[in-house]
């Protein structure tokens, strides 16, 4: 097994494998109502697995550690990087970035509706690269806190779990995709939702959300109005959505359904 290290720190040990935070790319100070934001908190975390990672995308790898230094000295975290030959890898970083940034703003909205007495999370990535003498020189990475109990909600073309429980949190996160298209008056879907649930029920954490937009501002993942009509098209309310909450006119089915990731 390989390890490296993060952190804000340029200087490399030899002997490891590191990954340093850009300083023009960092994670910036969170806005007014960040209380739901679940950040790094930490300048350096030792990664292990680079070899041989335990989970991966369409895209991407995902290898665990821990931070090092910092308010979470000692907690999980996870890195994520892309394979070789992937080209969206220039600006991909920025886009998830900003999905992110817009989700944060939705579930904020979200949770001050008290639609449960609990709280919705949201882990926010920051961008560090390979140091020299790693073996992943200069390579950009997505570094975040690490979810317990990991599962899926629902997909950005609209499937949910087949057998998903009605009455706890499964139903609540199809709400919250539901309220984030009432909420930006059609504007956007925040959906892909996945994460984990606190052991006590007290909250949920989310990773890596999908923003769907009528003008396709977040790149590969985001369907357009026609991901939003297809959305909708497999969407049943359920309790916790409220009546008065929007609806696209066209709820017309464009997409396959994929319980994974659909990308144009």
């Amino acid at each position: 097994m390989k390890s490296c290290t993060l952190g804000r720190s340029a200087r490399a040990a030899p002997a490891r494998r590191l990954l340093n935070r850009r300083g023009t790319s960092g994670r910036r100070a969170c806005a007014p109502l960040c209380s739901s934001a679940r950040l790094n908190a930490s300048t350096e975390a030792a990664i292990t697995g680079m070899s041989e990672p335990f989970a991966q995308g369409a895209f991407r790898w995902v290898a665990m550690g821990h931070y090092t230094k910092g308010p979470r000295k000692d907690e999980k975290c996870v890195t994520k990087w892309f394979k070789t030959g992937v080209v969206y890898e220039s600006s991909y970083f920025d886009l998830d970035i900003k999905a992110v940034d817009k989700a944060q703003e939705i579930i904020n909205a979200f949770n001050a509706e008290n639609v449960i007495t609990s709280t919705v999370y949201l882990n926010h990535p920051e961008v560090w690269t390979f140091q020299p003498n790693s073996g992943y020189d200069g390579q950009r990475n997505l570094t975040e806190p690490f979810i317990e109990g990991f599962q899926k909600f629902n997909s950005n073309s609209g499937i949910v779990p087949q057998a998903y429980d009605t009455d706890g949190w499964p139903a609540l996160m199809q709400a919250l995709s539901h309220y984030s298209y009432h909420k930006t008056g059609g504007r956007y879907v925040l959906c892909d939702l996945q994460g984990g649930v606190w052991p006590d029920g007290g909250g949920a954490v989310l990773t890596d959300p999908v923003i769907l937009s009528r003008d396709r501002e977040f790149g590969p993942t985001d369907l357009g109005s026609a991901g939003i009509s297809t959305f909708f098209a497999r969407h049943t309310c359920n309790k916790f959505c409220q009546g008065h909450w929007h609806k696209p006119k066209d709820k017309s089915v464009y997409f396959e359904a994929n319980e994974g990731t659909t990308f144009m």
